[in-house]
């Protein structure tokens, strides 16, 4: 079942990967539980126009990363696929009536629980303390501390299985009572899969919540496991975080946590790609203008601190714009990011977003550093032709209400930009000198 290691996919053959894209994959897929890892490949190999040699080496590749799992029927179809064969080997039908009358045993171990915590008069008087719900169950109604242990096992089969709702159902009820810490953790995570697996977001996100808890206060053997954990839920939480429109916030703000933060650039730089996704399309949703201005600025300086270690055109893009002031650059990388956003499991969705406010954040840039700006060029910039250009130039000024005068006739746009007096200009210059030599006055003095 799903833990804070994940589980490693199958390794792929060596073909031709011009654009790094596969290595990227296979980056983040080895951070996440082999269930997890299913849809990725499935979305790979969905794509249109993709070598035959690739398609084999995905189909190769979701065959050996399911086939110890208990999806017997499933795995036995792929086998067919990939040997081109019409039967299976009888080894499948002999698990697949294995896990029959497993299922079996494990419904007949549980039932008595299952039926003890179905009964509302009785979970109406369980209580926080799980020591004393322990023992009234025990005292009232017969259940032992291996009925609670076969619950746990009992989900860890249903997940195994592929029945995530079920499983979720099951490893819930196992952590309501059971006070084995060990067992309880292992449990969040695997609920958590089975969340993510149903597409319950909501319950995905508190298991997300339970998780970000455990790690921040439980007792870690070493700091090592604390940030292989850190690094896991970052992963696991790229599914609620592009599929569920109220996550963005919480999420953006757990990545850029110092934690989390300094988990991305330890260990796993190219989550920045999805940190830096997200906060450029957060400009098409938050009100709050100096929130995403705080949010732009941590994320230029972070890819400015990993500019060595990771880049690709999402961060590209954002170097260009923010660091480099290339706008030339900036809209080249923007069609990179576009064409990369597309392919992207977890961002294809929100490409049009994505390039919509980049282009945007193009403009308000260009349009703060220039007085005079010709609307072909800017339309250029943007890669739009002259007439979308135009109707774009004319949008942005309506609606972020800048002071600027449209020549229709020269095809310019003239900024009114605010002049600060001498006299404000000497104070803003000077005010953080002042304040620094005041705290060099006081270190000194001591």
């Amino acid at each position: 079942m799903a833990t804070a290691n994940g589980a490693n996919g199958a390794s792929a053959q060596q073909i031709d990967d011009t654009t790094g894209e596969y290595l990227f994959l296979d980056q983040v897929i080895r951070r996440l539980d082999r269930h997890l890892i299913f849809p990725l490949l499935d979305h790979e190999s969905r794509k249109e126009n993709i070598p035959q040699e690739r398609q084999d080496d995905l189909r190769l590749a979701t065959f050996s990363l399911l086939k110890n799992t208990n999806m017997v029927d499933y795995v036995s179809q792929l086998y067919k696929d990939v040997h081109n064969s019409q039967t299976a080997p009888a080894e499948f039908e002999k698990k697949k009536q294995d896990v029959i009358n497993r299922m079996a045993k494990y419904e007949d171990d549980t039932a008595h629980l299952t039926n003890v915590l179905s009964d509302e008069a009785v979970t109406s008087q369980l209580r926080s303390d799980k020591v004393a719900n322990l023992k009234f169950l025990e005292e009232q109604h017969a259940v032992t501390q291996q009925m609670v242990d076969d619950l746990y096992d009992y989900g860890r089969f249903k997940y195994q299985c592929g029945q995530y709702p079920e499983a979720a159902d099951i490893l819930y009820r196992f952590r309501v009572l059971s006070t084995d810490n060990d067992k309880v953790v292992k449990a969040t995570w695997g609920k958590l899969v089975c969340e993510i697996l149903s597409e319950e977001w909501e319950s995905a996100m508190e298991e997300v919540d339970k998780v970000k808890e455990h790690i921040e206060t439980r007792l870690f053997n070493n700091p090592r496991a604390q940030l292989t954990a850190r690094e896991s839920l970052l992963h696991y939480s790229l599914f609620p975080f592009f599929n569920h429109e109220p996550a963005k916030d919480k999420l953006t703000d757990m990545y850029f946590s110092p934690a989390f933060m300094s988990t991305i650039q330890t260990v796993c730089p190219w989550i920045l790609r999805y940190v830096a996704a997200a906060v450029i399309t957060n400009r098409n949703r938050m009100n709050n203008s100096h929130n995403y201005q705080k949010q732009l600025k941590d994320l230029s300086r972070v890819v400015k601190q990993e500019v060595y270690e990771y880049q690709d055109p999402v961060t590209e893009f954002v170097k260009a714009l923010y660091i480099d002031f290339d706008f030339e650059g900036a809209q080249k990388k923007l069609v990179e990011a576009e064409n990369v956003l597309q392919g992207d499991f977890f961002l294809g969705s929100s490409t049009d977003s994505f390039v919509e406010a980049a282009r945007h954040l193009i403009s308000e840039s260009y349009c703060k550093i220039n007085q005079r700006i010709d609307m072909k060029d800017l339309s250029s910039r943007l890669g739009l032709s002259d007439s979308e250009g135009e109707k774009w130039i004319v949008d942005l000024i309506r609606e972020t209400k800048v002071d600027a005068k449209i020549d229709f006739k020269a095809g310019t746009v003239v900024m009114n930009h605010p002049s600060q007096s001498v006299y404000q200009t000497v104070i803003e210059r000077t005010k953080g000198a002042f304040f620094r030599t005041q705290v060099l006055s006081a270190a000194v003095a001591k």
